[in-house]
């Protein structure tokens, strides 16, 4: 499979969203990579991915790249972070594989309650056909890049770049569809019951997530009391996107605390 293996310290692995491709994260792995050593890669089912994928087993895929990416990357544990469905991938392999993962990092994570809503549903329908009005639907994301920005121009500039990148790495609405009616197969809240790693949940702000409400994501303090919660202001879905330099500012010195704390406790015996 082809990962992505940049920069050097603490390794972090970072699985992206529903739409599959590592370059819609492009900046905030740029920016990590010049504090940590950062391992990513698109979703198995993606073509550019050469990874494997049977659809017999569906979302385990997922579950097991993670593994199959340290195990390219030579890396024997690392912090596990998830952006939006790469969340729920990143908790089950948690608590499937907790003696390869040193913490976990949520960001505007799906909840493991999760289930498609009316506008999900509408767009499972005929995924293909309707994927231009799905484009047209994510104008709403403008708002928590403005939000981001400073003035107009850096908001239409940061708008335009986002969307280079969404039209060079294209996604699939059919292999979206896919991701999630995967999900129902999969008993989620019960896979994630035993997680107790150190556990970090990152979102935007309530009102600029107009993709995963940020009261569901907040949904994972309730199944582990002890999770520490971030915000990153002036943002919302795209916050490792529009702000990168702020989210490698609270996920590094996390993952790297983790690292530190367990080498202690190791020592410590």
């Amino acid at each position: 499979m082809k990962i992505v293996d940049r920069g050097g310290g603490t390794p972090i692995v970072v699985i992206p969203g529903a739409q599959g491709r590592w370059e819609w994260m492009k900046p905030a792995i740029d920016v990590l990579a010049q504090r940590c050593r950062v391992i990513t890669f698109s979703l198995a089912d993606e073509p550019s991915a050469d990874a494997r994928f049977d659809p017999q087993r569906g979302f385990w895929c997922y579950v097991d790249q993670v593994r199959d990416a340290l195990d390219a990357a030579g890396v024997d544990r690392a912090a596990i972070c998830g952006v939006s469905y790469g969340g729920l991938i990143a908790a089950v392999f948690a608590a499937r594989y907790p003696d390869r993962a040193s913490s976990l990092v949520l960001v505007s994570a799906l909840p493991p309650s999760w289930t498609p809503d009316r506008r999900v549903q509408f767009f499972l329908r005929a995924p293909r056909l309707l994927a231009p009005l799905f484009v047209i639907s994510s104008l709403r994301l403008y708002s928590e890049i403005a939000a981001a920005s400073e003035g107009l121009g850096s908001a239409v500039s940061a708008a335009l770049r986002h969307a280079w990148r969404v039209v060079v790495h294209m996604l699939s609405p059919w292999r979206m569809a896919r991701r999630v009616q995967l999900l129902s197969s999969v008993d989620l809240p019960e896979e994630v019951a035993g997680v107790a790693l150190p556990t970090l949940v990152v979102t935007g702000e309530p009102t600029l997530d107009r993709v995963v409400p940020v009261r569901a994501t907040r949904e994972y303090t309730v199944l582990w009391p002890k999770a520490r919660v971030e915000m990153i202001a002036n943002t919302g879905h795209l916050g490792l996107i529009t702000r990168p330099e702020a989210f490698a500012s609270i996920v590094v010195p996390f993952a790297e605390r983790a690292v530190w704390d367990d080498s202690r406790r190791r020592r410590l015996g």
